[in-house]
C-alpha cells in the first residue's frame, strides 16, 4: 500500500515531468530527464514496473494474469493521474508506465480507464513498448475490436464509438478499421433487438434508426475488408430494417 505522502509525491513529480508540446507535434516527447526529481520518480517507478512485468511473464494463464494486473496498477495510479493534469495543461513526456497501464487497463477490461489513457496516448503521440509492433492507435482500435466480437458483452457500444472516435483519422491497417467496424455495427443491431419505444432515450426513428446506423458501419467495414466477415450480418440487418420501416409506416 502507498503511503499518502508518497501518493502526493508521485503525482507531484508526474505532473513537473512533461515538457510542452506543440499543438501539431506528430514526433513522440522525450522522457523525462535523469537529472530532475521527476525523472529520478520515474525511474524508480519503471524499475517497479518492469519487475511487476517479470512477475506476469511467468504467469502461463492469462485469467489469472488479469487480476494481478489490477493490483499492479494501483502502485502507479497516483504517477498516472499526475501525468493526465499535465496532459490538461499541454505538457507530455514519453511515458512506459501510463502506456503500461493503458494496456494493462484493456485486459481487465475497464475500458473507462483504458480510453482515459489512450486518449491522453494519442493526442502526444506516445508510444508502445518495441515488443507490440503496432502504433497505439491500431493497438488500442484492434484489441478493443477483438474483444467486443469475442466477447460482446464486455464492450457496450459507448466504448466502441468511444475507440472510433478516439483513432479517427489515425493510420492502421485497413483490415483493423473494419474489424472495429463489423464490432459497432453488431453492437447497433443489438441496440435495435432491445429497442423499446417508450423508453425516454429512443431515437426519432425508432428501431430502424438503430439498424440503419448498423448497416452504415457493416458495410464501410465491408468496403475496407472484403474478408472481415460481415455478409451475413449485412443481409440479415437488411431484413430486419426493411421490416422495422414496414413496421413504422403501418403504426402511421
Amino acid at each position: 500500500m502507498i503511503r499518502p505522502f508518497k501518493k502526493h509525491q508521485q503525482m507531484v513529480h508526474a505532473l513537473q515531468s512533461g515538457a510542452s508540446i506543440a499543438a501539431q507535434s506528430t514526433a513522440a516527447p522525450p522522457e523525462p530527464s535523469s537529472d530532475t526529481e521527476s525523472g529520478q520518480e520515474y525511474a524508480a517507478l519503471r524499475v517497479l514496473l518492469h519487475d511487476n512485468l517479470r512477475t506476469l511473464s511467468d504467469v502461463q494463464s492469462i485469467e489469472a494474469r488479469n487480476p494481478m494486473k489490477v493490483e499492479m496498477a494501483r502502485h502507479f495510479a497516483p504517477w498516472i493521474e499526475g501525468a493526465l493534469k499535465a496532459g490538461e495543461q499541454g505538457l507530455a513526456a514519453q511515458d512506459e508506465i501510463l502506456v503500461t497501464n493503458m494496456i494493462w487497463a484493456i485486459d481487465y477490461r475497464d475500458f473507462d480507464y483504458a480510453l482515459t489513457l489512450a486518449a491522453h496516448v494519442l493526442k502526444y503521440n506516445l508510444v508502445l513498448p518495441e515488443r507490440y509492433k503496432r502504433t497505439p492507435a491500431c493497438f488500442v482500435a484492434e484489441e478493443i475490436a477483438t474483444i467486443a466480437l469475442d466477447q460482446h458483452e464486455a464492450v457496450c457500444l459507448e466504448h466502441l464509438i468511444q475507440t472510433r472516435t478516439l483513432v479517427d483519422g489515425a493510420d492502421m491497417p485497413d483490415p483493423v478499421m473494419a474489424k472495429l467496424l463489423k464490432a459497432i455495427g453488431r453492437a447497433w443491431e443489438r441496440r435495435a433487438e432491445s429497442f423499446d419505444a417508450a423508453a425516454d432515450n429512443a431515437p426519432a426513428g425508432g428501431k430502424a434508426a438503430y439498424l440503419d446506423e448498423a448497416l452504415t458501419q457493416l458495410k464501410r467495414a465491408f468496403e475496407l475488408d472484403r474478408t472481415v466477415g460481415v455478409k451475413k450480418d449485412i443481409e440479415r440487418t437488411e431484413r430486419a430494417l426493411k421490416a422495422a420501416t414496414l413496421a413504422a409506416d403501418q403504426d402511421l
